[in-house]
């Protein structure tokens, strides 16, 4: 059972209020000298009023923690920020705090990218998730968006007018504006209680906007955002940290508020907030680019082609994998092409599958809750022969998430929308994309050529399915394009978010 303290006057670490009336700020609302509207406001702040009555409000409770240890993520040295029933004198010192929240597969792939980074330069990563203080105001809070999320995915990919009348216009348009950033700045207000016994001067890197946001409002001195999107938009904007983006599209676009509001031209980020950093990727991948590439230009060169599908989290986007296992099926039977699916921690979807596509129950290979098995498979087939089709399943979200990193390495082409994963060094064939911000990370790939074009219908996939069949000298392109993004640093962004932390904090690189 978790202890929970309710404060008096004295706060050791930080200088919280005490009574809920501190809380009120009696200057107007401004993000980034850029004035909100009373309306707008009043709305935000009945938002957050609503949170309240509905998920309640711990704002002056006490919470202590402790360190425990991430057993996926031990080879990084990641240890996990756990809730404590006593008080505990933790040690943050040589420590950087990665703050993130799960959000579909996303922000937790970006977040082990920070925390590899965070290793090789000689720190200890400190895995804070918002959501997995159970019982909080923040967790049931962010729980319930998350939710929502992945409800509205799933829609948008079964219902085209849904997708076009609503989906596409609020993940473009509507996380865009600006008082957006306000509703969100409101609601974070109640995420407080967890920061305070954390110390301020502990870096933080964010990989989510609301614990970035978090931050901040708790005092932290060093807190980097790492935005994960090549779209402008609001959503992600956390005043009082060091933005950092992966693409000189999105840097122009955050630096000048682009679009943010229609009716008139905003005062832009000041100078140091904002920072162009390459992509945020893995050192364990970054490090070992033309070593893969080696082997799979290889295999490519003999005939072969390996395919790595990750299925969404959501399950959304099921009728199209379908469509494409079916057609890559006479292949697999050719031993021509091998598949690699991952669907995650997400049995609803692994079952689906295996209901629409019975060879997936009597030909593949299943890889299930094994995590040990997995590391061994990937081990063993990064330099002999696959066949077949291998599924994959994980209950536990860490290694759901971290299999993906490390099928990756063996793979030829990786199949997926073109959201967190357009980034990453290895060829990708991007299917359509569900929301509209998406777009524009297939459009960044397919430009620094290590990805196709967004292929928008199933008849586009098919086509591009068959070119890499027919002609892998096209995928053997991107391998090369890699290479070369590799040499200009494309790559390096999860370093130079940790190296900006650590030099905001005064710490040694």
């Amino acid at each position: 059972m978790i202890v929970i303290e309710v404060l008096s006057v004295d706060i050791d670490i930080l200088s919280h209020p005490t009574t809920l009336s501190q809380y009120k700020e009696e200057k107007k609302l401004e993000i980034f000298g850029n004035k909100i509207s009373e309306t707008e406001e009043k709305k935000a702040e009945a938002k957050r009023d609503k949170f309240i009555k509905k998920y309640g409000d711990d704002r002056l409770s006490n919470y202590n923690y402790q360190f425990t240890s991430n057993e996926v993520l031990k080879d990084l040295n990641c240890l996990n920020l756990t809730l404590s029933d006593k008080k505990e004198n933790l040690d943050f010192s040589n420590k950087i705090i990665v703050g993130n929240i799960r959000m579909g597969f996303g922000h937790y792939r970006i977040s082990m990218a920070i925390a590899s980074c965070i290793k090789a330069l000689g720190y200890t990563p400190v895995w804070m998730d918002l959501n997995s203080f159970k019982n909080t105001t923040t967790s049931k809070m962010i729980a319930s968006q998350n939710d929502l999320y992945s409800m509205g995915s799933r829609w948008a990919s079964s219902s085209s007018l849904f997708n076009k009348l609503y989906w596409e216009p609020l993940n473009y348009e509507g996380f865009r504006k600006l008082k957006q950033n306000v509703s969100d700045l409101k609601m974070i207000e109640l995420t407080s209680a967890l920061y305070r016994n954390i110390p301020k001067d502990t870096p933080y890197i964010a990989t989510h906007v609301w614990p970035a946001q978090a931050a901040v409002k708790a005092e932290m001195q060093t807190v980097v955002n790492a935005i994960p999107d090549n779209w402008q938009m609001a959503l992600h904007l956390a005043e009082g940290s060091i933005h950092t983006v992966q693409t000189p599209n999105s840097f122009f676009g955050y630096k000048l508020l682009r679009g943010m509001d229609k009716h008139k031209t905003l005062k832009a980020m000041p100078k140091d907030s904002i920072y162009e950093v390459g992509h945020y990727i893995d050192h364990e991948l970054v490090s070992n680019i033309e070593k893969d590439n080696d082997l799979r230009i290889k295999r490519l060169k003999n005939g072969k082609i390996r395919y790595l599908l990750t299925v969404g989290g959501a399950g959304s986007q099921i009728e199209l994998f379908e469509a494409i296992i079916n057609h890559l099926l006479p292949a697999v039977n050719e031993k021509k092409v091998s598949l690699l699916i991952n669907v995650g921690d997400h049995l609803n979807v692994l079952k689906e599958l295996q209901k629409r596509i019975p060879q997936l129950t009597t030909m593949a290979e299943n890889h299930f809750d094994d995590y040990e098995n997995v590391k061994a498979f990937t081990n063993n087939i990064a330099n002999n022969e696959l066949n077949g089709i291998h599924l994959f399943y994980n209950q536990d979200i860490f290694k759901a998430v971290y299999i993906t990193n490390l099928l990756m390495r063996v793979s030829d082409v990786l199949v997926t929308k073109p959201s967190e994963l357009s980034f990453y060094p290895i060829p990708k064939l991007f299917i359509h994309r569900v929301g509209g911000h998406e777009k524009w990370g297939a459009i960044h790939s397919a430009e620094i050529g290590d990805g196709t074009y967004e292929c928008e219908t199933t008849a586009e996939v098919k086509q591009m399915l068959d070119l890499f069949e027919n002609e892998p000298e096209t995928v053997i392109y991107m391998c090369n394009k890699i290479n070369k993004n590799k040499q200009l640093g494309i790559y390096d962004g999860g370093y130079k978010v940790v190296e900006l932390a650590l030099k905001k904090a005064n710490k040694s690189i």
